[in-house]
């Protein structure tokens, strides 16, 4: 009986999961979407450094890389309903923790009132190899 209700509950919000796509932020480089949105929430993959209209990750360095990333996940939200307003967590995946500091500056003024929880590790590679990814998880309208 319980399996059969979890079934069931697990169906109905299997049904709700939508796909959320934007040409304003990279395409995904994978089979993955670019963020799920589902039960008043959205779940976004990493944003990197590409600027959407030429496919190429930003010049420069950890602050135009932090930038562009907060961008694109900015531009995401947006396609799903959401905001930066409404981000609850972020994940900053970093090359280089030496690069916090400039990260967590650019980083203050996309989240100037509004703080949500943040996690940022120190990972060996990032695709294409750039200086920096953010994902995060937000609510939605």
């Amino acid at each position: 009986m319980f399996a059969t209700r979890h079934l069931a509950s697990l169906t109905r919000s299997m049904s709700t999961l939508s796909r959320v796509h934007t040409a304003k932020a990279p395409a995904a480089i994978g089979p993955y979407a670019q963020a799920i949105k589902t039960n008043g929430m959205v779940y976004t993959s990493g944003q990197i450094p590409v600027v959407p209209e030429t496919g190429n990750v930003v010049e420069g360095g950890i602050t135009e890389q932090t930038r562009q990333s907060l961008t694109n996940l900015s531009e995401v939200l947006k396609e799903a309903g959401s905001d930066l307003n409404k981000v609850v967590k972020t994940t900053v995946f970093l090359k280089d923790m030496n690069d916090f500091v400039a990260m967590n500056e650019v980083y203050a003024s996309f989240f100037s009132e509004h703080q949500p929880a943040r996690s940022a590790v120190q990972v060996a590679r990032l695709p294409k190899d750039v200086a920096v990814e953010i994902e995060c998880v937000a609510l939605t309208d």
